[in-house]
């Protein structure tokens, strides 16, 4: 019994008086789309210590979207990696003296935001035991959605308007910024995007956006009637995900 004890306390000194590297990989994927990598300029990684707030490691993914054909095409089995080598990730090598629940924050697309939602979890990471291959997959949900016209605090007056119209754009792309095309795999098509125009703070008008010849490109005009200050918010929605994005600019229109 004593030789058990000597044993049992041996153990625990070691394990608490030596750090041991455990890597560790998250990554970030789109909803109903890819990884988010560096093409999209990243998700932003924060790791945190849940005992103390202590933030252990910060970056961001690197690398590529992934196989198309394996995550969007392919029937998947349990255990089955959608990531290769490629893949986008961040990954880190944390030095730890006794196991640690983390709090797991990710915010992508990182440069992107008006449009960055942000995802967490918290995980036990047990020195030595590593959390790597796949590893931590948060999904990020929506679209990156970008108002291209009107320009914010655009100030137009109501004769510089040709024919009284105000051409409304937006860029929409998957979160990890697959492309948005007529009839492609992310289908223009299936996506519902509208502008809602306000004025004093009420809505005025729903303007439907359709497709236009450049992809993730959606396009309508304004017949604009007086002037005013314009809110102009427009949103995308895919019912089947039920993706949504939404981007948002002001403008002036004088006499």
């Amino acid at each position: 019994m004593k030789r058990l004890l000597l044993f049992l306390l041996l153990c625990l000194f070691s394990w608490s008086g030596q750090a041991q590297a455990t890597k560790l990989v998250i990554r970030a994927k789109a909803k109903d789309a890819k990884f988010i990598g560096s093409s999209m300029g990243g998700a932003l990684v924060i790791v945190r210590d849940h005992q103390n707030d202590r933030i252990l490691a910060q970056g961001l993914t690197e690398g590529s979207t992934g196989n198309t054909q394996l995550i969007m095409k392919t029937p998947h089995k349990r255990y089955q990696d959608l990531s290769d080598e490629k893949t986008a990730k961040f990954e880190v090598v944390l030095d730890l003296q006794e196991p640690t629940l983390l709090d797991i924050e990710v915010l992508a697309p990182a440069h992107h935001a008006s449009g960055r939602i942000k995802a967490s979890t918290q995980a036990w990471l047990i020195p030595g035991k590593h959390i790597d291959g796949e590893g931590i997959v948060l999904e990020i949900p929506g679209f990156a959605l970008t108002v291209l016209s009107p320009q914010t605090h655009r100030s137009v007056s109501l004769n510089q308007v040709k024919a009284g119209e105000v051409n409304i754009r937006a860029n929409i792309v998957m979160m990890c910024g697959c492309t948005i095309s007529k009839g492609g795999l992310w289908d223009s098509e299936a996506i519902e995007v509208n502008a809602l125009i306000k004025k004093q703070g009420k809505v005025i008008k729903t303007i439907p956006l359709k497709i236009t010849e450049q992809v993730n490109t959606f396009e309508s005009l304004f017949q604009v009637d007086e002037p005013g200050l314009y809110e102009v918010m427009v949103y995308a929605y895919h019912a089947k995900s039920k993706n949504t994005g939404l981007d948002r600019v002001n403008f002036i229109v004088r006499n």
